[in-house]
């Protein structure tokens, strides 16, 4: 058996699991923003030329962007080593066909090059290429330029493989990472030396030069070397698909729970569940990340005045790791849902420990985001509603879509590109979650003045939390409804 019908292989099954047709919608939606997202990438393409030669006018956009490309690649490389999932083989239904080790290794090292992902700046890179360096450069050049950046995928892809089969991507492989990327950026603050100048000439005599591919491509062959090499050093089938180098931080003790019961005693598991598979705790290091995002408005003057965008940014915010993981609370207990409908905790401590949770999990980003008071009495008070809102309103309304989320959801497969588990019903709950609120703001900022917006969504959100107790048994009652439902689906298996 070879390679390529490894990889034949690989492509039928995408295409012949259910999965695929049981979240046809889902897909449809992605391939919708996929186009979408292609359009933008190619109207930047077409618009690059003149955006370089307005950032610097002493150079030619080719060097502008060859200076900035190990930036790039930098920034590219960190992003995959905490993104990028590592590629598995399904072992079992090839051990008694007569398959060679060496196609094994090709086909782990090859398979994350094909991802369509990789390519999307080809979107950009092949307009540049044809406006701007075919017109200055010649048609040559052009093409060397465009085969320089797949090169750079490449090389990108197999040397965050390495790293993460060599080092694993744990905390300390993160501390690492963001520690030598902050050492080069600041050595470029200081002028130590030139990133941007080694940058420029670097990938100019790669581009210009007829020799210059021998750079990338020495540098793609010794990722696969080392890659190649780590294999045979490390070959064991048996743990191709088993989740290795578990740390101890997330089987850290939380009996301090335990004084509260059943309910310290499910928040204990849930949480050591959260840290300890692939998907959710590659959710909760994003949502993290997505926290600063906040400086990016309240630092433009443009949305000073446009409250309502300010609004949507407290809200997004304020509740961010609870909309992350609000929606699907049950359905990561899909795996042993039935166990926990068959022991000894009631249906009511099951929901007030999510609920708990959620909570808990809003609490969090509430307290990580005060930093941004600093930014004015309005942002403080948009914060404060918007807090109180979440706890109130959305929390109960991120319930109950997960009551009614029905798809079962495998914690250890890849957590990148994973939409197993979404449906159109989290696109639907946007609508009360975020359009409502926003709306109410608009309409007041409008007609009145937003003050009064923010006064009627506290109102609501301080409603919500003090009838928190029928609102929770409202919940019991419709999952106590549900139940057969959500462990019927949870047991369909999707190949």
């Amino acid at each position: 058996m070879t390679f390529t019908t490894l990889l034949i292989h690989e492509w039928k099954k995408g295409f012949r699991s259910q999965g695929f047709y049981k979240n046809l919608a889902v897909n449809i939606l992605l391939a919708i923003f996929v186009i979408y997202l292609a359009s933008v990438l190619l109207f930047v393409g077409l618009s690059l030329d003149t955006i370089l030669e307005k950032i610097n006018d002493r150079f030619s956009p080719l060097d502008v962007y060859n200076g900035g490309l190990l930036y790039v690649m930098i920034s590219g490389l960190l992003l995959r080593f905490f993104m990028q999932p590592l590629s598995s083989f399904d072992l079992l239904p090839y051990q008694v066909l007569p398959i060679k080790r060496s196609s094994i290794i090709n086909f782990l090292l090859v398979k994350p090059l094909l991802s369509v992902v990789n390519y999307f700046g080809l979107f950009v890179i092949i307009p540049f290429a044809y406006q701007s360096v075919m017109k200055h450069q010649g048609m040559e050049v052009s093409i060397r330029f465009v085969i320089c950046y797949i090169l750079i995928i490449w090389f990108n892809s197999l040397t965050t493989n390495y790293l993460k089969r060599k080092f694993g991507a744990g905390f300390w492989a993160m501390v690492a990472l963001v520690v030598v990327l902050g050492g080069i950026l600041a050595m470029e603050y200081f002028e130590y030396f030139s990133l941007f100048q080694s940058s420029m000439h670097l990938f100019n005599f790669v581009v210009i030069s007829k020799l210059g591919l021998f750079i990338p491509v020495a540098s793609v062959l010794l990722a696969y070397g080392l890659n190649r090499w780590f294999f045979w050093q490390n070959y064991y089938p048996e743990l191709f698909n088993v989740i290795q180098n578990q740390k101890k931080i997330y089987n850290a003790s939380l009996t301090f729970l335990n004084q509260f019961g059943s309910m310290g005693e499910l928040i204990g598991v849930e949480i050591k569940l959260l840290f300890r598979h692939k998907r959710s705790r590659s959710l909760l290091t994003m949502s993290l990340v997505f926290l600063l995002y906040g400086l990016i408005f309240y630092t433009n003057d443009i949305y000073t005045h446009n409250h309502t965008i300010l609004f949507f940014v407290a809200l997004f915010e304020t509740g961010l790791l609870m909309y992350t993981c609000g929606q699907w609370v049950i359905s990561w207990d899909s795996s042993f849902f039935d166990g926990l409908m068959t022991s000894n905790i009631s249906i009511s401590t099951y929901i007030k420990a999510n609920y708990v949770l959620l909570v808990a999990f809003n609490i969090i980003c509430f307290f990580i985001t005060t930093p941004y008071f600093f930014f004015g009495t309005e942002i403080t008070l948009m914060h404060l509603v918007a807090f109180v809102y979440n706890m109130g309103i959305n929390v109960f309304v991120l319930m109950i879509l997960a009551i009614f989320n029905t798809r079962k959801i495998d914690l250890s497969r890849n957590s990148t590109m994973n939409y197993q588990g979404t449906s159109f019903k989290g696109f639907l709950i946007m609508i009360p979650m975020m359009l409502i609120p926003l709306l109410v703001i608009w309409l007041t900022a409008t007609f009145a003045t937003y003050t009064l917006g923010l006064w009627l969504l506290a109102s609501l959100g301080l409603i919500g939390m003090f009838s928190h107790r029928f609102l929770i048994k409202q919940l019991v009652s419709v999952f106590n409804f549900r139940k057969y439902l959500l462990a019927d689906g949870f047991r369909e298996r999707e190949l």
